[in-house]
């Protein structure tokens, strides 16, 4: 099979080069670096800098996964055109580039994330709900699914994958809070009550791969294991295998000072469950947080 993505050299994007690679699967990455690609992705991945690049050569799937990291840094106007562009006017472009192809691939899976609902307090969400409250990030994500679904006009079938927060061992939001958790600095979130929906990392990429070759899967998927945690449950787990204390709340007046807007992000969370994925057969690995920790962290 010979895939493209965009958001290649990401976090995901390069473990799932390494899972098709080892499949003997044929891949291009579409990146504004493509000379960086094979040093990143693996010698035997092609770069581009654009699709057209590829002439009329047959692709049989599609995994969008391109845009910027939305937790980074405060959500400033010029931060927000940054993280628009790199989503929904990426998959625009995508779009037009799949409309002009003669030959269209089976399947575009394209990014999306637990965001789309909102801040849903405690209310439990899956791919029946629909957006709880309306911030930055819903929007965006909420703007980044309707795009992609145009590739349904076009007789493509259409994943999108709704994800939670990744954990990873290589890099990601488990990566930045290590420092201040080892310095037994860590602790929960404001109240610490809102909802984080988490899912380990090899079950993201087994996931992806599911949908990739279940032809029966299209529409939203929550990309996230089957027992979300409260914040504060997360920081006592996590100090745990890292044996250190959790006792260091960030106030929630002192987030939204120094983070602004983005602070709804971390303040507010999501109570989703991957029913759609589990109705369609796929098991997940790690369903405990603390043995995903502990998997991914054991070392520490």
């Amino acid at each position: 099979m010979h895939i493209l993505l965009t958001g290649g050299t990401g976090l995901m994007g390069r473990r799932l080069c390494q899972h098709w690679l080892d499949q003997g699967h044929r891949l291009t990455v579409w990146s504004r670096k493509p000379d960086q690609v094979q040093r990143l992705c693996g010698t035997s991945v092609r770069g581009i800098a654009h699709p057209d690049d590829l002439g009329q050569e047959p692709v049989d799937a599609v995994i969008n996964l391109a845009g910027a990291p939305i937790a980074d840094r405060p959500w400033t106007r010029k931060r927000k055109m940054l993280l628009w562009d790199s989503r929904i006017t990426l998959t625009e472009q995508l779009m037009t580039w799949l409309e002009r192809r003669e030959q269209k691939p089976g399947v575009l899976i394209s990014g999306s994330a637990v965001g789309w609902y909102g801040d849903g307090g405690e209310r439990e969400l899956d791919e029946t709900s629909q957006p709880v409250s309306e911030d930055f990030a819903s929007r965006l994500c909420i703007a980044w699914e309707e795009t992609a679904q145009r590739a349904q006009a076009l007789g493509i079938r259409v994943v999108l994958l709704r994800t939670g927060l990744v954990l990873s061992s290589d890099g990601g939001m488990l990566q930045r809070l290590l420092p201040p958790f080892k310095l037994g600095m860590g602790g929960p979130i404001g109240s610490g009550r809102q909802w984080m929906p988490w899912v380990h990392i090899d079950d993201q990429i087994a996931a992806i791969d599911f949908l990739l070759n279940r032809k029966d899967t299209q529409g939203p998927y929550n990309a996230c294991a089957p027992l979300p945690v409260r914040n504060r449950d997360f920081a006592k787990t996590l100090a745990a295998i890292l044996h250190r204390p959790a006792f260091m709340p960030m106030p929630a007046i002192a987030l939204r000072l120094l983070m602004g807007e983005l602070s709804i992000l971390l303040l507010g969370g999501q109570r989703a469950h991957p029913s759609r994925l589990q109705e369609a057969g796929f098991t997940f690995r790690f369903t405990d947080l603390h043995a995903a920790l502990e998997n991914l962290l054991g070392r520490h």
